[in-house]
């Protein structure tokens, strides 16, 4: 099989000849190519090799192609910084108050930047690999992730608590028109799916309660968005997500992406033949802080307990550190590729 096979038998639920592998490595894979971060963002043709030359070392089986999580927060006016060395980064919304939503104009995400340049390596990627390599389209982030970041974290806390509710719908609804651009966008480049992520609405911040009220609705509409392009769709959340893994469900995504924080058995007896699973090798204090054999130990417990399941994809449980050693990347690959 192909790696691009691989993958999409772990989307049917059908069985691989090997376990496949996503990394989400976007920064390593710049590291290991002498590609600062502003180098990377800047230039389309630069990503596309980045992600050639990781390919090539590691060999694995699909391609999330990232930049940043803050772009779609630079497409509607978020003031954003750019590091030479690190991802951009926003530190303070473009929304003073929650009532200036109601005079927000519609978004037009395709004017910005970096969102053409995210495309434009998505294209080169899919053209250089055809059938070979699975090329996932990272839409960067989900409404609800990109209200909180055009309100600031701790203001957009309040909203939820405070309201009006009114005014925090049409934010998220601003939010989801601005999302949804941007997945019809991706999907124009030929990529053979499209992803958000949604840490914010997280556990770690918000209630169950809140995640099924204010997060999944509009997650769930996104979802629905990408099918009507004719692509799966993954949903990222960061943390542990123990008590929100049915709502995520229910949002229709074809994959859930979860951190290492999250149990495995528990995403297993949930997931059953409903979704597929990628993840969640941590990437911190494994793969990039933990020796070679810590890795063998860690992945090979993970493969051990979806054993039994074809609806498995192989990934960290998060954005790969740059300076992750690659003996421990190549070591968690090794014992996926070996693994019966």
């Amino acid at each position: 099989m192909t790696g691009y096979e691989r993958i999409v038998a772990a989307l049917k639920g059908e069985k691989p000849d090997k376990v496949p592998v996503m990394l989400h490595n976007f920064m390593m894979a710049a590291m290991e190519h002498n590609t600062t971060m502003e180098q990377y963002r800047n230039s389309p043709r630069l990503i596309a090799e980045c992600f050639i030359d990781a390919i090539d070392r590691y060999k694995y089986d699909g391609i999330l192609v990232d930049i940043d999580t803050v772009t779609l927060a630079g497409a509607v006016g978020v003031p954003v910084d750019f590091p030479v060395t690190d991802p951009a980064r926003t530190h303070n919304g473009n929304l003073e108050n929650l009532k200036d939503a109601l005079s927000l104009k519609p978004p037009k995400v395709e004017n910005y930047k970096y969102i053409q340049i995210w495309l434009e390596a998505v294209r080169i990627l899919k053209d250089y690999y055809k059938s070979e390599i699975y090329i996932r389209g990272n839409c960067d982030q989900a409404p609800f992730s990109l209200a909180s970041m055009m309100r600031g974290a701790q203001n957009w806390m309040i909203d939820l608590m405070m309201g009006p509710e009114e005014q925090i719908n049409i934010l998220l609804d601003y939010c989801t028109d601005a999302c949804s651009q941007f997945v019809k966008l991706m999907a124009q480049t030929g990529c053979d799916m499209v992803s958000n992520g949604d840490s914010p609405a997280g556990p770690e911040m918000i209630s169950a309660d809140m995640y099924e009220k204010f997060a999944m609705p509009y997650e769930k509409k996104i979802v629905e968005v990408a099918h009507q392009a004719g692509l799966p769709y993954t949903l990222h959340i960061c943390g542990n997500t123990d008590v929100i893994i049915e709502y995520m469900l229910s949002t229709g995504a074809d994959a859930h992406e979860l951190d290492y924080k999250t149990d495995v058995t528990r995403i297993l007896n949930c997931f059953q033949n409903k979704a597929t699973f990628i993840g969640n090798i941590d990437p911190s204090g494994v793969l990039a802080l933990g020796s070679v054999d810590d890795v063998q130990k860690k992945t090979m417990e993970l493969l051990s307990v979806w054993k039994n399941s074809n609806r498995f994809i192989l990934n960290a449980g998060c954005a790969i550190p740059p300076d992750t050693p690659s003996e421990n990347l190549k070591m968690m690959i090794d014992t996926a590729r070996k693994f019966r």
